[in-house]
């Protein structure tokens, strides 16, 4: 039985072999290994620039800073998610605000996002970013968005750390075709792994070359020096305050060779996911996450909620379940609720889904290694509690 974790990473004799080939190479860092990767990335989603980074946090505090996110401006981003999402804009000196999410997706509300806007129109305070996250690997109604982007002229970060793999309508998540910039996570549990990593890609080639400086110290080195008129191996300028956000080659080989997976880690999590629904459908005390027509999910993560007319919680299914070594996890407490972020005047109240979602939902086990029969037992386990109480 493989369901004592809620995810966990799966790396085969491939994926290790590559990196001991890396490991032998005269780079270890800045070599041809994450280009080779980027390169990678690049195809698969159907971005025209892709460059990783050390981590997902970094790639979205590069996004905003690539989009000219600086004091005085606003993001806005899904109170229901990591707290990256929104650090982010805090790290550029900006202000922050959330959007409540929809009870039957889990994303950002799209009724909410209409009704925030039109009033923050008149208050002339509108957003310069919006940054989305495809919970779960659910997509997010990036067409809707992206009219709405036009009509009050704000740029959309897609926070995809949970998406790699998935589609919507007729675009692969990362492809950028309804965004300004979309943001992978190559954490451990997440669609595939770098041990730690994240990546950002954009079809837009000054928004890449911003990043590439910024995830870099800032350093150019495709100039000519001042002493000798040419360009020189020895020589750079720093242009911007960047930081030093790279991925190594080390890195960036076990997620060139876990990407030639991804399509077979997506189709396995979608099967597991059907027999999820399966079993659950008639439970009345439960309900999944709702993917609109038209989309794939890469189901980074199985989500049931419980029925708000249920007196169960969460935390006491999370610990029935654990009684038979079955582990699940919140995604996410709702950040306006962290201790951190009430500083700002951020209290309870503020974003009810939210807040009603912390309460009823938990992700239980989906991933790579479990089996039918794994993801049966943990759906009769919820369904053996429900008809106990």
């Amino acid at each position: 039985m493989k369901v004592n974790k809620y995810s966990t990473q799966f790396i085969d004799k491939n994926d290790i072999n590559f990196v001991k080939d890396t490991l032998s190479k005269e780079f270890l860092t800045q070599g041809s290994v994450n280009k080779k990767f980027e390169q990678s990335l690049s195809k698969y989603t159907k971005s025209n620039y892709s460059i990783t980074l050390n981590s997902a946090t970094s790639a979205l505090h590069v996004a905003c800073l690539s989009l000219g996110l600086s004091k005085d401006d606003i993001l806005w981003t899904s109170v229901n998610s990591f707290v990256a999402s929104s650090n982010s804009a805090l790290y550029c000196g900006a202000k922050i605000d959330f959007i409540d999410i929809d009870l039957d997706t889990f994303n950002i509300s799209i009724k909410s996002l209409e009704n925030k806007l039109a009033k923050a129109k008149m208050y002339n305070c509108l957003p310069k970013i919006i940054t989305v996250v495809h919970l779960g690997g659910n997509p997010c109604n990036m067409k809707l968005i992206k009219t709405l982007s036009r009509k009050y002229k704000f740029k959309i970060i897609e926070d995809a750390s949970h998406a790699m793999g998935a589609k919507y309508s007729d675009s692969n998540v990362g492809s950028c075709k309804y965004s300004d910039v979309t943001i992978f996570s190559y954490y451990p549990v997440k669609m595939i792994t770098t041990g730690e990593g994240g990546s950002l890609h954009t079809n837009y080639k000054k928004i890449f070359e911003k990043a590439n400086l910024y995830r870099s110290h800032g350093i150019v080195r495709d100039v000519k020096s001042p002493i000798t008129k040419k360009i020189e191996s020895w020589y750079y300028e720093q242009t911007y305050l960047g930081f030093n956000y790279r991925m190594s080659d080390i890195n960036a080989a076990l997620g060139y060779s876990q990407l030639k997976k991804l399509n077979k880690f997506v189709k396995k999590r979608n099967e597991l996911a059907g027999v999820y629904n399966k079993f659950l459908k008639k439970n009345k005390f439960v309900k999944t996450q709702k993917i609109e027509n038209g989309n794939k999910s890469s189901y980074h993560l199985f989500i049931i909620l419980i029925k708000n007319n249920t007196r169960t919680y969460n935390f006491e299914l999370i610990n029935f379940l654990h009684k038979f070594n079955i582990s699940s996890q919140l995604h996410y407490l709702p950040i306006h609720l962290q201790p951190y972020y009430r500083e700002f005047g951020f209290k309870k109240g503020d974003f009810k889904n939210a807040e009603l979602y912390s309460k009823k939902a938990l992700s239980i086990p989906l991933h790579f290694s479990m089996t039918s029969s794994d993801v049966e037992f943990v759906s009769k386990k919820i369904n053996q509690y429900f008809a106990i109480k």
